[in-house]
């Protein structure tokens, strides 16, 4: 009969039975789950009620994420699944779900960084000390006058998560996808920090 979303074939809260007076509706139905994986962008136009259109991603492989404490928000690759809370078969296939934490490519939030700032993260902690004197070195390129002003300016509130900066390290960050890809054929988030970084990366571990 297909899928239909109504509620009339289920028992009420104290556990009796309702009568079912009246047949599936049209308005009632239901389709299949996208299953958005991992892999080269695949998306399909699907008509829907209203003569609206919804975009059900198959497959993606890239989303707008955003770093909230810096307030910047960049294109980047999707590199893996690396957690679900509500099942682990999602991780294993790769699937994409709003609230699924993943790995992001950590080169353009770097970029940003080091030409925002003037300041290197993300610098391996045994790095040669000819190279660099402390752990975040100084952009190699000299700036004009005017250009370390505005570096000075910005360093008084400048504040990087030291397990955000370890993440930079290795070049890939966490996120958590904040769009629902089987309905908007996109796959968006943000960048995990603070508390929520702290959470996802115990969680981890205890898989490993």
């Amino acid at each position: 009969m297909g899928i239909s979303r109504d509620s009339r074939h289920k028992r009420r809260n104290t556990g009796g039975r309702k009568a079912n007076l009246k047949k599936k509706r049209l308005y009632e139905s239901g389709r299949p789950s996208a299953n958005t994986k991992l892999g080269p962008t695949r998306i399909h136009i699907v008509r829907v009620r209203g003569g609206n259109l919804k975009h059900r991603a198959l497959r993606l492989e890239s989303g707008n994420f955003s770093w909230g404490s810096e307030i910047i928000t960049r294109k980047t690759r999707i590199l893996d699944v690396v957690y679900n809370s509500s099942n682990n078969e999602l991780v294993r296939t790769k699937t994409l779900v709003k609230n699924c934490i993943v790995q992001i490519d950590a080169t353009p939030f770097r970029a940003w960084y080091e030409q925002h700032y003037g300041v290197k993260i993300g610098l391996k902690k045994k790095a040669s000390k000819s190279a660099t004197t402390t752990e975040e070195g100084t952009v190699a390129a000299k700036p004009s006058r005017t250009l370390l002003k505005k570096f000075a300016e910005r360093q008084k509130t400048r504040t990087l998560d030291p397990a955000v900066d370890d993440e930079f390290s290795g070049g890939r960050l966490l996120a958590c996808i904040s769009s629902r890809p089987g309905q908007s054929g996109r796959c968006d988030g943000y960048i995990l920090e603070g508390k929520e970084l702290e959470f996802y990366a115990k969680a981890l571990k205890r898989k490993k």
